[in-house]
């Protein structure tokens, strides 16, 4: 029904127009009575062998949905209905912006692959909270946080301060987001210097918190083999709890989309297919470096169940999809968590 009828209709749409479409076609059709748990029985595979114990955290299942989709928290509780085991929201930042002209975001369906220039557009870390505070459901929750583009990197620390220390009491866990390649010289902070000073400014505010909450660092695929390397011994000295790999790439390498239209769209980052080899070579890279107990979330280019136990098998403890989840519809989570229980 979705690859032959509703997917048809909402590409239709220029893509964030579609997104909007379809939350506030669920909203109001989550209102009727029993449709929830219609939702549910659709989309839920509810086996205790699926919950995974990772980042002093109990998942139902170890397929979340990655930052971007619920960019301000608005549907947590209708996600919980459809088959995640978690979700990230955000990128979060302390003031709201409006993110970079429209048109932003692009499909590029010959790749199975999107293109998107958002620049963290979100209402604020304040109009979260609200939001937060009067969510019913219990499914984890992380926070992906990062800057304000008016704010120069020298000050980036105070931004993740603030956002980290006003989620707090409402997410379970925090991914601090460097990797975006649409905030001007956001990607600059990924560098040794900079990003172990970030990352051990937060960590002395974690300590004092009553309750210590996960810190993730989410990197980029474009990173050098030096990098990686850095990456790996800044984890060991700060002692953070996890690495998300990985975000978008800037790479255009490979696609079958024609250079007429890559040319058309532009910047932004790319994510779907074209980027599951890298992140799985990445993955394998950071799973040998760190050993087998560190938390690792696998993301990109999940675009099938057997792209997802690939992920697993290349070292992730928990995956998350976005990209796949537009293109293949709403029954994927179900489908990878069947197959996760055949595999594994």
């Amino acid at each position: 029904m979705y690859r032959f009828l509703i997917k048809p209709f909402l590409f239709s749409f220029q893509p964030e127009t579609a997104h909007k479409i379809t939350f506030a076609l669920l909203g109001f059709l989550s209102k009727i009575p029993g449709v929830k748990f219609l939702l549910r029985a659709l989309y839920l595979q509810n086996e205790p062998t699926l919950e995974r114990e990772i980042l002093g955290l109990k998942f139902r299942n170890p397929v979340g949905l990655a930052a971007g989709f619920d960019k301000d928290a608005k549907h947590i509780d209708l996600l919980d209905h459809l088959g995640f085991g978690f979700v990230e929201i955000g990128t979060i930042t302390p003031l709201g912006q409006p993110g970079n002209p429209t048109p932003r975001l692009f499909r590029l369906p010959e790749d199975g692959a999107l293109i998107n220039r958002m620049g963290f557009n979100n209402e604020g870390m304040e109009s979260a909270i609200i939001r937060l505070r009067s969510r019913k459901s219990k499914i984890i929750v992380g926070g992906n946080i990062g800057k304000n583009k008016i704010t120069p990197n020298e000050e980036a620390k105070f931004d993740y301060e603030k956002c980290l220390n006003a989620l707090y009491p409402y997410v379970d866990y925090f991914v601090v987001n460097l990797s975006s390649p649409n905030t001007p010289g956001l990607r600059e902070l990924q560098e040794k210097g900079p990003l172990k000073d970030l990352l051990n400014h937060l960590m002395v505010e974690i300590a004092k918190q009553n309750e210590k909450k996960p810190l993730l660092l989410k990197i980029a695929p474009d990173l050098t083999d030096e990098q990686l390397n850095d990456i790996v011994e800044i984890v060991k000295e700060t002692g953070i709890q996890g690495l998300v790999t990985n975000n978008t790439t800037i790479s255009r390498a490979g696609l079958h989309t024609s250079e007429e239209k890559l040319n058309e769209i532009g910047n932004g980052g790319l994510s779907g297919l074209p980027l599951r080899e890298r992140s799985n070579d990445i993955l394998r890279f950071l799973r040998k470096e760190l050993g087998n107990n560190f938390p690792i979330i696998g993301v990109g280019g999940i675009m099938t169940p057997e792209d997802a136990v690939e992920k697993i098998k290349a070292g992730a403890d928990l995956i998350q999809v976005y990209t796949g989840y537009i293109y293949s519809g709403p029954t994927l989570i179900k489908k990878i968590n069947q197959s996760i229980l055949k595999e594994f």
